[in-house]
């Protein structure tokens, strides 16, 4: 039952300074809200936390994508004091395996290969190569692939940017969440133990005016930041605002997670393995490692699954494997009425490409841009809601081409999928590289170039044509300029030490 309202619809209709931000829930999401907003406005605003210790968090090792490092600079936390308390490791890349056809395997880095030129990428030289007979694997002019594959790792600060070589983390979600609690209660924040029984909503307008405890406390607020997962306590069970279902393009409906014994030597990447009908995803921590299995129900039961991922861990599990039910798409507005969802209770989009920490991330900053510090506005929320939806499309995009540009023959899942019509957008996107090697950036995309251009070539899409300035060089020069580049990017592996020695290094003890 919807408890009372608090204001009259004309008090309603005013519009209302910002003074304190309520978070529901904690985890991930809701604590590094809480650390962001108390960073960048905690001299302005209040910020409350509610979270109940009888709702558990999953706790799953969790891959990022380089922007990571960003929350880190702005929180100025440091490097060491990072990887030693969320247990981390470094990421250069996923690589995919049985994605194009079984046996396949590439990489999707963080870098870029080889060296662009003025209007004409790389990959357009290489692709000439390719077609005269010479110029290798992609591959090997990706200082980043080469250092996954050599298991090595140390941050490349030259001045050449050929040698860049961009990272992100594996990490603890769970001790990621208890890192940023102690950070964001040191900065003020409050933390409220409690379980939301009701709301109160303001007469006429009906927005969120207090959160009603189990025990009868309640917690007003100006602005709600709903981070309870799944379940969208705030922005679906009480406001309705809807969900957009994306699973015609995304089958996948459950994850299975299960931690394991470490291995001896901690990879620098994190490893995507396709199944029959799924996936399984390897992260390493310096303690254990993380792993899942994505899958469709349709095609595996929970049972299945189960026999799949133990099967193939590649050490010893740690503890029983967990069921997580999902669906799909996003919320039909991420910010609705005086609400922004953050985190799943935004959307949800697989793990594939370590998106999910990322789009917490990209929220909290465009609500950091967008605060409505005299108030809320249908201008600040229709923007906010605009690029909220254009970057988690682009994002759907990018993991369906994964799904769609598949050559195996081995189950239904998969040549259904490589028969599905795509979104319009991709559809374009694969024809144009398809053709020319042409790829158009869109804004708020935030796979750039080098990474459609991986996955693109990965998945067996190789372009007819290239663009007429690779054809600059003669055919000698071009077989020299590419030797060279290669003998430039492999160079630096020589003084690199090794991943698990760059660890140990840090955080000041075995890994």
């Amino acid at each position: 039952m919807t408890h009372p309202a608090i204001a009259t619809a004309k008090e309603a209709d005013m519009t209302r300074p910002i003074r304190k931000v309520v978070i529901l829930g904690g985890g991930t999401a809701g604590w590094m809200t809480a650390a962001l907003l108390a960073k960048v406005l905690g001299p302005v605003i209040q910020i409350e936390l509610v979270e109940s210790d009888d709702i558990g968090i999953i706790g799953v090792g969790e891959a990022t994508i380089p922007p990571i490092q960003q929350v880190n600079a702005v929180l100025g936390i440091a490097e060491a004091d990072f990887l030693r308390e969320t247990r981390a490791t470094i990421k250069l890349a996923i690589r995919f395996e049985n994605w194009g056809a079984i046996g396949d395997t590439y990489y999707h880095t963080f870098g870029a290969a080889g060296r662009n030129t003025a209007f004409c990428s790389f990959h357009h030289f290489w692709a000439r190569a390719r077609k005269l007979g010479f110029g290798g694997s992609y591959w090997d002019y990706d200082l980043n692939a080469l250092s996954a594959d050599a298991g090595k790792f140390a941050p490349t600060r030259g001045n050449d940017p050929v040698w860049d070589m961009p990272y992100a983390y594996h990490f603890d979600s769970g001790l990621y969440g208890q890192f940023l609690r102690r950070y964001s209660e040191n900065l003020g924040v409050v933390r409220t133990e409690g379980m939301v029984a009701d709301v109160q909503r303001a007469a006429g307008i009906g927005d969120i005016m207090a959160l009603v405890l189990r025990d009868g406390r309640t917690v007003s607020g100006d602005l709600f930041v709903d981070c309870s997962g799944s379940r969208g306590v705030l922005i679906q069970q009480h406001l309705g605002t809807g969900y957009e279902d994306w699973s015609h393009w995304l089958p996948c409906d459950r994850a299975m997670a299960v931690p394991s014994e470490r291995f001896e030597h901690t990879l620098p990447f994190t490893r995507a393995i396709a199944h029959e009908a799924g996936w399984q995803w390897r992260i390493p921590l310096q303690h254990r490692n993380g792993n899942g299995l994505v899958y469709s129900s349709r095609h595996y039961t929970d049972d299945q699954a189960a026999e799949i991922l133990l099967g193939n861990l590649g050490s010893k599990a740690l503890a029983d494997p967990k069921v997580i039910p999902f669906r799909t798409g996003r919320a039909r507005r991420q910010w609705n009425r005086n609400v922004v969802a953050v985190g799943l209770s935004s959307g949800f989009l697989e793990p594939l490409e370590s998106t999910s920490i990322y789009l917490i991330q990209s929220a909290i900053t465009r609500l950091m841009h967008l605060f409505p510090h005299q108030g809320i506005t249908p201008n600040l929320t229709a923007e906010y809601n605009r690029q909220s939806q254009i970057e988690m499309e682009l994002i759907r995009d990018f993991i369906i081409l994964h799904y769609h540009a598949n050559a195996r023959w081995d189950s239904a899942f998969w040549r259904d999928l490589r028969n599905m019509d795509v979104p319009e957008r991709l559809a374009r996107k694969i024809e144009l590289f398809r053709s020319n090697g042409t790829l158009v950036q869109d804004q708020y995309d935030i796979f750039l170039e080098p990474s459609w251009v991986q996955v693109l070539l990965g998945q067996g899409i190789q372009p007819a044509d290239y663009h007429p300035l690779a054809d600059g060089p003669s055919d000698d020069a071009l077989r020299r300029q590419l030797s060279q580049l290669a003998e430039l990017k492999v160079r630096p592996l020589a003084q690199l030490p090794s991943h698990d020695a760059f660890l140990q290094a840090q955080v000041g003890q075995p890994v």
